[in-house]
């Protein structure tokens, strides 16, 4: 099938839904990934995570039908898991361990540039178009704002340093993962198909429980001194974070341009920020706002590009 059969299947509504599960449901979790490590280690975490979002969702698709059992699909979907999940959501975790969960969603915006720059296909209709090119650049800028203001805001710049240079590489990561998923997975499954995003959690849960296993994580770590509040995070994560945001995010790639659902990572900041101002009692800054201001105006340009 193609991206624009696809493109034309789905409804608007459909997509509006979708988009406001990546932008907002997915933008909180930065928030609930800091409560969960609370009280988890990052890798039983991922591990926890993905293996009860992974099963329920296997089990849902069967329930309706869906051909779960296709080596094919199996095949493609561990590898988009292991490159677009397990990398990324481990250096997020980790790199939570240095930086703010805030800062953490800032620099992950810089994941809709990366897409643009390694979307090879794409060249030619995103470089071709200004608006579109003026947009991302913009975003970006947004985003350096509110960069530099935290980095001017004290502590300790070694680990800031360290955190930043974790997430750039899962920033590239997620980049490469994402336009493997667009261009290997949407041939191989019907519009609202999700065994696929099933399968790559699955994955990823294996590469997580090798790491929690292997670095101490599960013998370390006492299961009945995590706090209630963890658990919480953690069944949050589960099915608002991966059943419904990471299944809308993987939709929306087959629906529509990749440059364009990147647009996610300029959003999830704003979000990220907002309760961490809201929840966590953070100082937003008018540096802060001045950036969210220019982020929201390169989403609708970009948005708007067709």
């Amino acid at each position: 099938m193609s991206i624009g059969n696809c493109t034309r299947a789905a409804s608007r509504t459909a997509i509006i839904i979708a988009y406001f599960l990546v932008y907002v449901v997915w933008g909180s979790t930065y928030f609930f990934i800091g409560v969960a490590l609370e009280g988890l280690p990052p890798f039983l975490l991922g591990a926890f995570r993905f293996t009860a979002a992974g099963l329920i969702l296997l089990a849902v698709c069967r329930l309706r039908g869906e051909r779960v059992w296709r080596t094919g699909l199996v095949r493609r979907s561990a590898v988009s898991g292991l490159v677009l999940l397990f990398v990324d959501m481990a250096v997020i975790m980790l790199a939570q361990r240095y930086v703010s969960s805030s800062l953490v969603a800032i620099v992950a915006s810089s994941t809709a540039v990366w897409i643009m720059l390694l979307d090879v296909p794409a060249w030619r209709q995103t470089f071709n178009n200004p608006v579109a090119v003026a947009g991302i650049l913009m975003g970006f800028g947004g985003v350096a704002l509110l960069y530099v203001e935290q980095l001017g805001s004290g502590g300790s710049a070694v680990h800031h340093e360290r955190g930043v240079l974790l997430l750039v590489a899962g920033c590239v990561s997620w980049a490469l993962g994402t336009l493997y998923t667009k261009y290997r997975s949407c041939g191989t499954e019907a519009v609202g198909g999700f065994a696929g995003s099933a399968w790559q959690m699955l994955s990823a849960s294996a590469a997580f429980w090798v790491c929690a296993l292997l670095g101490g994580d599960a013998e370390q770590t006492d299961l009945g001194e995590v706090p209630r509040r963890a658990w919480a995070a953690l069944l949050y994560l589960v099915t608002c974070g991966s059943i419904l945001a990471y299944t809308a995010y993987v939709w929306l790639l087959k629906v529509r341009p990749a440059t364009e659902v990147a647009t996610h990572a300029y959003v999830n900041p704003v979000v990220a920020v907002a309760i961490g101002a809201g929840v966590g009692g953070e100082h937003v800054t008018m540096v802060q706002l001045c950036g969210l201001a220019v982020i929201l105006l390169s989403v609708m340009l970009v948005s708007r590009r067709r």
